[in-house]
């Protein structure tokens, strides 16, 4: 277990506060400490930080994170065992979404608390440092770095939004979707304007998909919003609570995947019904093309299906966590990590050089050309799938999606980056007027 003390820390799986029986599950294990830092003084602020955390979260057996460790311990090797790696182990055999980590630094009389959160797609920290503290100082920057990250947000309510709306007002829209249910609509990908959905939910929005003459946005908690123009939104039923990430349209009917292996389809947007992956893997993208939808995930996770019910599980030949797929010019493309898979029939799939070292997230296909975004600005692309080029996006912000739609590739990402190109080349900022994080991108054709 020495060799884990990168993820003492605080594993937990989000959904919103509700009644003490209906919280979801955390499991705590012991907070780390480098330098003049006593166990006792480790003690006392892990029992605050289970305190704070019980404002939000049931706490589970001790027993059961072990069990899990030892679990990880057998499975990989020493070398194989970094934080990324076994973290994301632990969080899949326990159907855990997030993991939070405190960690105290001490140098004579003075500490700096570190309290990380790491999720499936982010990693957010707090930082804060008390000079000449106490322990009981400390518990108090404790419960404050906590209530940075976890306490309750702020619900925005805008004033509704009385518009006259034209006949097929959602055709050639760009729609982007984000953290705190934020929405943003474009005519033309340069100009966007804040459509906020009428519920006023501050859930983040991970994916946004338009098909008949519906735009579907889902997100956190099993949240789903549907719009017929763009700009009055409204909350659907989805059944199950679990974080919805992808959304796509195909075959005369909507499909969403999700944590542990949610599938919901609807033919409108509104009614929707589970549907069995036959996983429990974390599912992220979801595509069609060519008769059949495909949907990918954790650990290589590929899945298919001819009408969207009934799904098939595919060998990837890759464990890496597959983050978006696309379909285009007779090839389907899957991202995820540094890896690219190709295949001409969903079935079976071949591993490309990506020429980056950055991970990748999202993919689109448009104007006979694949492109590829993910961290630090990175985009790549290839006509064919095989051969790929990278190239200058002028950001070094993460990007999360891209779609194509007007002649135009639109390319959303952290800190409300946006970015467009009519050619792949030479890409443009544009100013949403907003510094949340855009997760998904779509347009309306």
């Amino acid at each position: 277990m020495k060799h884990l003390l990168i993820i003492l820390s605080i594993l937990l799986l989000s959904s919103p506060v509700v009644g003490q029986s209906e919280r979801p599950e955390t499991i705590i294990v012991p907070v780390s400490g480098i330098g003049d830092v006593s166990n006792t003084r480790k003690l006392i602020l892990e029992n605050t930080l289970t305190d704070e955390l019980k404002k939000h979260f049931r706490i589970v057996p001790q027993e059961k994170y072990e069990q899990v460790l030892e679990q990880v311990f057998q499975e990989l090797e020493y070398e194989e065992c970094s934080e990324d790696t076994c973290i994301m182990r632990i969080q899949e055999i326990l159907q855990v979404e997030n993991v939070f980590h405190l960690q105290v630094i001490g140098e004579g009389k003075d500490s700096q608390l570190n309290l990380t959160w790491r999720t499936l797609d982010e990693k957010k920290n707090e930082t804060d440092v008390c000079l000449g503290c106490g322990t009981f100082q400390l518990n108090d920057k404790v419960m404050g770095l906590v209530e940075k990250l976890v306490g309750e947000k702020k619900v925005f309510k805008d004033e509704p939004v009385v518009q006259k709306i034209e006949k097929d007002k959602t055709k050639e829209m760009f729609v982007t979707v984000g953290q705190s249910g934020f929405i943003f609509t474009s005519s033309d990908g340069n100009t966007w304007t804040n459509k906020r959905t009428s519920s006023g939910t501050s859930k983040d929005f991970y994916e946004v998909t338009y098909g008949n003459s519906t735009f579907v946005t889902v997100g956190e908690n099993g949240t789903i919003h549907t719009s017929s123009d763009g700009t009055s939104w409204i909350e659907r039923d989805s059944g199950p609570s679990r974080y919805l990430r992808g959304v796509n349209y195909g075959n005369s009917i909507f499909v969403t995947v999700g944590d542990s292996g949610t599938i919901l389809t609807s033919s409108d947007g509104t009614t929707w019904t589970k549907r069995t992956s036959g996983t429990s893997r974390y599912l992220r993208g979801v595509t069609y093309g060519n008769g059949l939808f495909v949907t990918v995930g954790y650990s290589g996770t590929i899945l298919t299906s001819p009408e969207g019910n009934w799904w098939t599980k595919r060998t990837s030949g890759t464990s890496k966590y597959l983050k978006g797929v696309t379909y285009g010019n007779g090839l389907f493309v899957t991202v995820g990590g540094r890896t690219i898979l190709t295949s001409t029939d969903g079935n079976s799939w071949t591993e490309r050089d990506s020429e980056t070292s950055e991970s990748l997230r999202g993919v689109t296909h448009g104007n006979s050309t694949f492109v590829v975004v993910g961290k630090n600005g990175t985009i790549i692309t290839s006509t064919d799938g095989t051969t790929w080029t990278e190239r200058t996006s002028g950001t070094s912000e993460d990007l999360y999606e891209v779609t194509y739609g007007n002649g135009l590739f639109v390319v959303v990402g952290e800190n409300g980056t946006i970015i467009t190109s009519p050619d792949e080349y030479f890409w443009t900022e544009r100013t949403p007027g907003t510094s949340v994080d855009l997760f998904g991108v779509s347009y309306s054709q």
